[in-house]
């Protein structure tokens, strides 16, 4: 496989905010960062955790040896909410398969002081962040005061750091005036402080889009792919969930939207929202929101999210375990 090395100021700065272990298309997610970030499109300097479930430090773990970067830095979030499962087990299953770095959320940075570190010394306007689970790292980060790392409180620090937020979030069924997502709904009151503060550009995909984008299946039946921790979590929820036409590719059109842009995969439609008191997102007046909307492409989009999540490391699986 042939890959364009671009120079470093075409690369994409970003952290992932994951809540990765509740689902795995958070797998399918950080593959497709990873890809791009093989392919000179994309700069990882972070995956940050917004899930406190024990095995998701770990997993990120996992998937940043597996691609060759085990030292990229990890955060977890402070508190003990939320705390979301994994119910098919998958993250376990790989944990205990592949070599890793982070046995442990306690081997990770404390969430807030990592996005801290990493704003305060980057280039203003530079970092994109994409978030592709709840906003509790997110809101903690607005509400963040001045500390070793800057003298700037979260909210000028995200102002002068920040180029744009991409998140996987919110619902809004055609004809419709309100939905409710669960990447809102899961941390109601940090959802709404993000909604409501955040001063960069925001990109939105919605629960409407992934949805109508399945991943996975070809990936576990290409035979080419062996010893893949993606491959391996995709059989096992897979195949636990009785799923034949693919996972629901929800963080990847995030992450893909955030290094590549809309076009052409995407409309946009600027949009307002108002988060309710049952985590539900209505419409109001105003254009905050740049909101993604599929349009007549959405076979070559996920053809190519399926591609990306087939991308192997360019390094041997020999060479990384020794890390």
């Amino acid at each position: 496989m042939c890959f364009v090395s671009l120079s470093a100021s075409a690369q994409v700065p970003v952290i992932l905010d994951t809540d990765i272990a509740g689902d795995y298309d958070d797998v399918g997610a950080m593959a497709v960062l990873h890809a791009l970030a093989d392919k000179g499109e994309a700069k990882i300097l972070a995956v940050v955790s917004c899930n406190a479930f024990e095995t998701t430090v770990p997993t990120i773990s996992v998937l940043n040896t597996y691609f060759g970067r085990p030292e990229l830095p990890v955060g977890i979030t402070e508190g003990k909410k939320p705390y979301l499962d994994c119910p098919q087990k998958w993250a376990q299953a790989i944990i205990a398969m592949y070599p890793h770095r982070l046995s442990s959320n306690k081997n990770a940075e404390k969430a807030v002081a990592l996005y801290r570190r990493i704003l305060a010394a980057a280039p203003d306007s530079s970092v994109t962040i994409v978030s592709v689970g709840f906003f509790t790292n997110l809101a903690a980060l607005l509400a963040s005061g001045p500390d070793q790392y800057s003298r700037l409180d979260g909210r000028s620090l995200i102002r002068q750091k920040v180029k744009q937020l991409v998140s996987m979030a919110a619902s809004l069924p055609p004809n419709a005036t309100k939905g409710r997502e669960y990447n809102v709904y899961i941390d109601t009151k940090a959802a709404r402080m993000v909604f409501e503060q955040w001063e960069t550009p925001v990109i939105l995909s919605p629960l409407e889009v992934g949805e109508q984008i399945h991943t996975g299946v070809p990936l576990i039946r290409d035979e080419n792919i062996r010893n893949s921790p993606v491959k391996d979590a995709y059989a096992i929820a897979l195949g636990k969930d009785k799923n034949t036409s693919g996972r629901m590719s929800w963080d990847q059109t995030a992450v893909l939207a955030a290094i590549r842009g809309i076009e052409p995969w995407f409309n946009v439609r600027k949009v307002n929202f108002r988060i309710e008191d049952d985590g539900s997102n209505s419409l109001i007046p105003g254009e905050r929101f740049s909101l993604l909307e599929l349009n007549d492409r959405r076979d070559e989009l996920q053809t190519l999210i399926e591609q990306l999540m087939h991308h192997q490391p360019l390094a041997p699986l020999s060479i990384r375990s020794n890390h």
